[in-house]
C-alpha cells in the first residue's frame, strides 16, 4: 500500500523533519546521526514507546531525512504529507494488520527508490500483526534491498515475535513528565492551567488523547460519568446497566469520529466515477462502493474497541489509585493519585475493599483488554468485568 494512496496514513505536516517531534531529544539525536553518517545507520528499526508518546511523528521525520536529498525541503513536506513516492506507510484501521497488506508492504520494499536516498517503510501499529502476518515479513526484514528501510512502531518490544526483534534496531522513547505534557497542551490549545494538568493526568501523558480532554467538555464528562457509574457497581443488574452505557457511549463516540470521514470518502469515489450526488448508482461500480463500505465497516469497528480500550485504561488508572491508598500513598508527586477528582470515594473503596480484591478487579480489566484484542462480544466483555467489580470474584 502507497502511502500516497492510503487514507490511513497519519502524519504530520511541517516542512522541518523534526520539528513536530516534542520531548525526544535522544531518540532524534540517534536518528539524526543515522540519516546522515552510514555507519550509524541498520536497515530495520522498531520505535517503541506508549500511545501518545509521538511514535508515528518519529517514523515520518525519520523517514522525511532519509528520502530527502541534501535537506531538500519539498521531498520532506511531500513525505511529511505522505505524498512521496519513495514512502510506503500503513496504518491498519482494522483490529489486526492483515497478511495481504503486509504482503503489499514487502512487495513495495523491493522497488528501487525512484527519486529519494532511500525507500522507506513505515508500519504503524505493528503490535497488530498476528504471528502469520509477522511470518511474511522476517525474509525482507533479514535481507532487504541496499536502499530500503523499514521503521516499525509499536508499544513495546515485547509486542512482537522474538523472530522480528531479532532482526531490527529497536530505538525506546521516554514517556514525558505530566507537568511537562500539561504545559504543551495549554501552548498549543489556550486552555488554563488546571484543565490543561487534569487532562495530562488523567490521560496519563498520552499528548493526544490530553489534548482532545482539554478541548472537549463533553469527553471529560463522559470520562468522569463512567469512572462513577462502575464505583457504583454493587449487583449483577449494576454491572449489565453500565456495561450497556459504556458501549453506547463508545459507539456513539466511534460515530463521532468516523461519520463525517465516511461521507467524505463516499462522495468522493462517486465524484471520482462521474456519479452526480443523489443518482442512483449504476450496477458496475457498485462492487467499488461495496468495498469502500466494507472498510469504513472495519474501521468502525476498531474505532469502537480503541474506544472501549481507553475506557479500560481509565478504569486501571482508578483501582490502581485504589491500591496506592490501601498501601498509603498516593499523596507523594512520583505516586500521587490520577484521579483526584475522586478522592473521597477511592478511599471508602480502599477501607472497604482488601488490596487482594483490588488486585483482582486490576487482573480482570487486564484479562477483557486480552479478550477484546481476540474480537470478543465487547458487551459480554464488560459485564463479566464489572460482575467481578461488584463481587470481588472472577465469573
Amino acid at each position: 500500500m502507497d502511502a500516497a494512496a492510503s487514507p490511513a496514513l497519519v502524519a504530520p505536516a511541517s516542512g522541518a523533519p523534526w520539528g513536530d517531534v516534542w520531548g525526544q531529544d535522544e531518540a532524534v539525536g540517534q536518528l539524526r546521526a543515522a540519516a546522515s553518517d552510514p555507519a550509524s545507520m541498520t536497515h530495520a528499526w522498531l520505535i517503541t514507546g506508549p500511545p501518545g508518546s509521538g511514535r508515528s511523528t518519529l517514523a515520518y521525520a525519520f523517514a522525511a531525512a532519509l528520502i530527502a536529498e541534501d535537506g531538500d525541503e519539498a521531498a520532506m513536506r511531500q513525505v511529511l504529507a505522505g505524498t512521496h513516492p519513495d514512502l510506503t506507510a500503513l496504518r491498519t484501521e482494522g483490529v489486526i494488520i492483515t497478511i495481504k497488506d503486509a504482503r503489499a508492504m514487502v512487495e513495495r520494499s523491493y522497488f528501487s527508490p525512484s527519486l529519494g536516498r532511500h525507500r522507506v517503510i513505515v508500519m504503524e501499529d505493528a503490535d497488530r500483526m498476528t504471528e502469520r502476518t509477522s511470518n511474511v515479513l522476517l525474509k525482507a526484514l533479514e535481507e532487504p534491498p541496499e536502499r530500503t528501510v523499514w521503521v516499525l512502531c509499536a508499544p513495546s518490544d515485547a509486542d512482537l515475535l522474538p523472530t522480528i526483534r531479532s532482526r531490527v534496531r529497536t530505538l525506546r522513547l521516554h514517556e514525558p513528565d505530566i507537568a511537562a505534557v500539561a504545559r504543551l497542551i495549554s501552548e498549543r490549545t489556550g486552555v488554563d492551567w488546571a484543565i490543561a494538568e487534569q487532562s495530562a493526568r488523567h490521560a496519563q501523558r498520552h499528548i493526544g488523547m490530553a489534548q482532545r480532554l482539554a478541548t472537549d467538555a463533553a469527553a471529560r464528562a463522559r470520562r468522569d460519568d463512567t469512572l462513577r457509574g462502575v464505583l457504583g457497581v454493587r449487583s449483577v443488574g449494576d454491572a449489565v446497566e453500565v456495561a450497556g452505557r459504556i458501549v453506547v457511549a463508545a459507539t456513539d463516540d466511534a460515530k463521532a469520529l468516523t461519520s463525517e470521514r465516511d461521507e467524505a470518502e463516499r462522495s468522493s469515489l462517486l465524484r471520482t466515477i462521474g456519479v452526480a450526488e443523489g443518482a442512483a448508482v449504476p450496477p458496475a461500480v457498485r462492487a467499488q462502493l461495496s468495498a469502500l463500505e466494507d472498510d469504513q465497516k472495519r474501521r468502525a469497528t476498531r474505532s469502537l474497541r480503541d474506544g472501549i480500550d481507553r475506557v479500560l485504561t481509565d478504569l486501571q488508572s482508578m483501582f490502581r489509585d485504589v491500591v496506592l491508598l490501601q498501601f498509603g500513598r498516593g499523596v507523594e508527586p512520583d505516586d500521587e493519585l490520577i484521579n483526584r477528582e475522586l478522592e473521597p470515594a477511592l478511599r471508602d473503596l480502599a477501607a472497604a475493599w482488601t488490596t487482594e480484591r483490588t488486585l483482582v478487579v486490576l487482573d480482570q480489566i487486564a484479562a477483557t483488554r486480552r479478550n477484546l484484542e481476540q474480537n470478543v462480544a465487547p458487551t459480554l466483555a464488560l459485564e463479566s468485568m464489572l460482575v467481578t467489580v461488584a463481587s470481588g470474584r472472577i465469573p
